[in-house]
């Protein structure tokens, strides 16, 4: 049977995300900005529900994907008296594994399933239908998310129970920033010291000290001075802000990616919220001095 589909979130990466699953399901979709549903709507021949609530009440499935834990918390927690027996939740927020189970036991106690399911892959992937996608949540509620994600996903990967999803996305992403600030340092030392931009990557690249982030973020939008806005910086500060707390928690060191936390802190402060996460570079170059070409 055909299951109906709600889209909560039109977002730089929702928004292609739900272009995908439009085309695949029957598919109502709600966002904050109510033109940017309209516009959607529109454009993909959807229809928009007029709150969560009407959304939630219409679909068998809901996908949330929103900035932050909270944003879905407050979005789901609202329409309590919506959800039904039978429903499942699939949140493809980048989010907290704690409030994640939170999360999952209160709609539980409802009837319905839960499965975080993060995304990785960026803009390009979420056009492509090719993101990667980690899922967090008990087996059965996961064969039902994975039938109904398939269509914007290139790669599929249980990676265990509730949070799980979560808590991966959040250390891919620590990863991530790690790699934009050494990468940063590094380069501003070394044009500093008379090494050309694209030389020293040329041989980075074909070296051990290579990453995505040496490979195609600095290339494409460093050397080119082009800056794109792709990722926002304050939300990979925030992604950052969960790795750190779970590193905490467990008791692992976390001295790199405590670094990295501070750096993207002070950036993001000097920045601002609309900032791209890559425009960190730009404040390792203004105290180092140097652009990076």
């Amino acid at each position: 049977m055909s299951q109906k589909v709600g889209f909560i979130g039109l977002g730089a990466i929702g928004r292609p995300m739900a272009v995908h699953i439009a085309g695949a399901f029957e598919t109502r979709v709600w966002n904050r900005t109510v033109e940017r549903a309209k516009s959607f709507a529109r454009e993909q021949r959807v229809d928009v529900a007029g709150s969560p609530a009407e959304l939630v009440s219409w679909s068998d499935v809901v996908i949330t994907c929103l900035p932050t834990s909270a944003d879905v918390d407050s979005v789901v927690r609202a329409e309590e008296v919506v959800w039904r027996d039978g429903q499942l939740l699939i949140d493809a927020t980048s989010g907290d594994p704690a409030e994640a189970r939170a999360l999952a036991q209160w709609l539980a106690q409802r009837g319905v399933g839960f499965v975080d399911a993060p995304v990785s892959g960026g803009t390009v992937g979420a056009e492509a239908g090719k993101l990667t996608v980690m899922l967090g949540g008990e087996p059965d509620h996961v064969a039902r998310a994975t039938e109904v994600i398939e269509p914007y996903s290139g790669k599929i990967r249980h990676v265990g129970p509730v949070g799980a999803g979560d808590a991966l996305k959040a250390i891919n992403n620590a990863l991530l920033a790690v790699n934009i600030v050494a990468a940063g340092e590094g380069l501003a030392a070394l044009v500093k010291l008379g090494v050309k931009g694209d030389t020293a990557l040329e041989v980075i690249n074909s070296a051990t000290g290579y990453s995505n982030v040496s490979i195609n973020l600095i290339p494409e939008r460093v050397l080119t001075r082009a800056w794109p806005r792709t990722f926002r910086l304050a939300l990979l500060d925030k992604d950052l802000g969960v790795a750190l707390k779970m590193l905490q928690d467990t008791g692992v060191p976390h001295d790199a990616i405590g670094v990295a936390k501070e750096a993207f802190g002070r950036a993001r402060e000097a920045l601002g919220e609309e900032a791209d996460h890559v425009e960190l570079i730009k404040e390792i170059e203004k105290v180092a001095g140097v652009e990076i070409r």
